[in-house]
């Protein structure tokens, strides 16, 4: 297999793009970016422009050259000679082309890969295997659940000569997904987890659904699947588009297969998970009671029993599994502190994820890491704390606290602030609440490490009482609020009384960082607490007050305008406090009352409102609003 980066004369030639090259200082190609705010080498990193529905990325692409990116693939070509010393491969799809060259990638490689989909369970099912094989193996994986159109290729673009073993999940919403997804993935063995309703709205049936499912596994040597799902064995028995070399690997608990399981019994925090295996009487044990961590666990048991794993083997690494956290999760600290815990797993991939999480969060402009020794990457030492060093650097990190032998005996690689210890034990021993202060603190270790303490001394003390905010769910609520409005129209969400009880900073952070257009609050000291946290997207203050108007000013929030006495104050502070210049004007909200008759400007106003805001041309009107009196009765 080739180990040598791809040029990027090479990657023109891959995706068939019309290349004009103009600097020939950054020709090696490392690193595929998608998102600006994602840069981890810009020297060696290729930006895709991928145009969604609400988002074009040829929009970031002086960000990206800010911070030093060279080498573009676009589909728009006035930016050429917008910037002349950069390499540009112009194409008709920019997300086909990543796609072809990600496939290009995968050809380099003839080792065995692990395609995963279904509706449920996929992130589950392949960390578990991870977790189990990584004794064994050298494993390249997805990042948490990068499944998509765009996550597959990014996944697979992380191969490298020396992983043995891949595990990529795949994702499908629509027909016609999956035969692009098997042509980047190309698995070798496949697991269909399940079947499920979800995005049964697009497809004529579910019949259609497995099918398409089923074309992930088109030149796989082996299938893994459950038989008691009868409408997946129905369609692998009668789709026609399973090669007649494919070795079906079946499980069942209601009739006969290759794995045969029986008596499942749930304990304390604990299942007994009994079965048959050509015709040997095996059983493991798994450290969780519910039913879809029992079904994950099973498809891991049949994979390894599938590649010829000893049961004793199997029995002792499955005791062993970790949750897998579907999430970041954040918590508030000690001393004004944020604490971010990570602290089930450690590799290069998913520190990777977790420093972008952290620096989406702006309430502290201090960020910590604590990191533990990354347990059997199958890397050369130095070179992988070398990688660790320079990402974060690259990332702006200002302190380092190393914990375990390994990383410790590369401490002088570290550029930051840094402190060593040689195991958890040891920093506990040594920890004072007086070194974290007003800083956001990720925490990052292997499950060997047992960070669960550190996290439980640098969490600030509170009642049993705890409310979970689940981000993941904001966003995805965001993104199909989005999905339904034109991509013209701008979304302001409210974040006022301290995000309805959610915390202002973490979900401020979060709809800034997924490119929310506006954010509103109650009151201005709410805003402003928002502004020294970091969040730069415009913020509407809707209850102003004449004391708050120089604050708001200053820190560029803009005032909900609602009667005549309210607009002349601001008017006249705006005078007082922002020197009169040519283009310059001062944004402002205009809510007029249509009947809730709380706040507004009435009917017989509007005349008068009109003349006045012209003749304030020191002022923009942003916006005009109105509260709905009775939003759910069809003749208001």
């Amino acid at each position: 297999m080739s180990t040598t980066p791809f040029s990027i004369e090479q990657i023109a030639t891959v995706i068939g793009g019309q290349f004009f090259q103009r600097n020939v200082g950054h020709r090696n190609i490392e690193h595929l970016l998608t998102d600006s705010r994602k840069i981890v080498n810009a020297g060696t990193s290729l930006f895709f422009a991928i145009t969604g529905d609400r988002r074009d990325g040829h929009e970031f692409i002086p960000d990206l050259y800010a911070g030093g990116v060279r080498n573009f693939v676009i589909t728009k070509e006035n930016y050429i000679s917008e910037f002349p010393d950069c390499n540009f491969i112009i194409v008709g799809s920019t997300l086909d082309a990543m796609q072809q060259l990600a496939a290009a990638h995968r050809r380099r490689f003839d080792i065995p890969v692990v395609g995963i989909t279904g509706s449920n369970g996929k992130t589950i099912v392949k960390e578990w295997l991870y977790q189990l094989l990584r004794e064994d193996h050298h494993i390249v994986r997805s990042p948490k659940s990068y499944n998509s159109q765009i996550g597959v290729p990014l996944s697979v673009w992380q191969m490298r000569a020396d992983n043995d073993l891949a595990l990529f999940e795949a994702g499908i919403s629509q027909p016609g997904e999956m035969v692009q997804l098997e042509k980047i993935i190309r698995p070798t063995i496949g697991i269909f987890t399940n079947i499920g309703t979800a995005h049964d709205e697009n497809f004529a049936s579910q019949q259609e659904k497995i099918d398409e499912k089923l074309r992930l596994f088109i030149r796989c040597k082996a299938l893994i699947y459950c038989k008691d799902y009868a409408a997946i064995t129905e369609r692998i028995n009668g789709c026609g588009l399973l090669p007649d070399t494919l070795k079906f690997v079946t499980w069942s608990r209601k009739g006969r297969a290759d794995m045969q399981v029986g008596r499942i019994a749930k304990q304390s925090g604990t299942t007994e998970i009994q079965g048959v295996w050509k015709n040997d009487f095996i059983q493991i044990t798994i450290p969780f009671t519910d039913d879809a961590s029992i079904e994950n666990a099973i498809q891991c048991w049949t994979l390894l029993l599938h590649l010829g794993y000893d049961n004793d083997v199997i029995a002792r690494r499955m005791e062993l599994l970790s949750p897998v956290a579907m999430r970041l999760e954040m918590k508030e600290g000690i001393n004004n502190c944020s604490i971010i815990n990570d602290s089930y797993n450690s590799d290069i991939g998913s520190l990777t994820i977790a420093l972008d999480f952290l620096n989406q969060q702006q309430q502290h402009p201090s960020k910590t890491v604590v990191l533990s020794d990354i347990l059997q990457s199958g890397r050369d030492e130095k070179q992988l704390y070398k990688e660790v060093a320079e990402l974060v650097t690259k990332k702006n990190i200002k302190r380092v606290i190393g914990i375990g032998p390994a990383i410790s005996r590369h401490a002088d690689l570290f550029e930051t602030e840094k402190t060593f210890f040689a195991s958890t034990d040891d920093f506990l021993k040594k920890f004072s609440a007086s070194q974290f202060h007003d800083e956001t603190v990720l925490l990052k270790g292997a499950r060997l490490f047992g960070f669960e303490r550190i996290s439980k001394v640098l969490q600030q003390k509170a009642h049993q009482t705890v409310l979970e905010i689940n981000l993941n769910a904001l966003v995805h609520n965001l993104n199909f609020y989005k999905s339904r409005l034109k991509p013209e129209t701008k979304l302001m969400v409210m974040v006022k009384a301290f995000a309805y009880g959610s915390g202002s900073f973490e979900i401020a952070s979060a709809l800034q960082f997924h490119r929310a257009d506006y954010l509103a609050v109650a009151y201005a000291d709410e805003g402003v607490a928002l502004r020294k946290g970091g969040i730069t997207l415009p913020i509407m203050v809707m209850n102003p007050e004449e004391q708050s108007f120089d604050a708001i000013i200053r820190n560029n929030l803009e005032p909900e305008i609602y009667n005549f006495k309210v607009l002349q104050q601001f008017s006249d502070a705006v005078k007082r406090l922002v020197p009169e210049q040519p283009g310059i004007r001062v944004p402002i909200h205009i809510k007029i009352d249509t009947g809730m008759h709380r706040l507004g400007f009435e009917q017989t106003d509007i005349n008068e409102l009109v003349v006045r805001l012209k003749n304030l041309r020191y002022l923009k009107v942003v916006t005009v609003f109105s509260h709905l009196a009775g939003s759910d009765e069809a003749d208001l």
